[in-house]
């Protein structure tokens, strides 16, 4: 659960890593990185704007969780673990129901290229 738990960690910071100014005006951190992120997620998915906006609002969603999880100190390792399998396996399933076939292909693709490089 761990490794799960530090994997979804490292692809969602690389999908944050590009320049905080993508948001605009009043943006708050987590939906300036929600946006980096979705619009690092439909460069490799080719996203429809139907699905740009889904996505967007799905990954505030789960930043917010993380967040929130992050913050909940009294909590021990495997539960946080738990957690964040949870948080991970909601995003998969509800990014699945968002992207067509071929573009959860390539999401899965583009995020395991990543995550390989990253955790060198």
């Amino acid at each position: 659960m761990k490794a799960k738990s530090y994997i979804l960690l490292a692809v969602f910071a690389l999908f944050s890593t590009t320049s905080v100014m993508a948001g605009g005006p009043g943006d708050s951190p987590l939906a300036t990185r929600a946006k980096t992120m979705t619009q690092q997620i439909a460069a490799k998915t080719h996203l429809n704007e139907g699905q740009y906006l889904k996505v967007k609002q799905l990954n505030l969603q789960m930043l917010t969780a993380v967040e929130t999880l992050k913050k909940q100190r009294n909590m021990d390792t495997e539960a946080v673990d738990k957690q964040m399998a949870e948080i991970q396996d909601h995003y998969e399933w509800d990014l699945a129901a968002i992207l067509w076939p071929r573009q959860m292909v390539a999401y899965r693709e583009a995020k395991a290229s990543m995550t390989a490089v990253n955790l060198r």
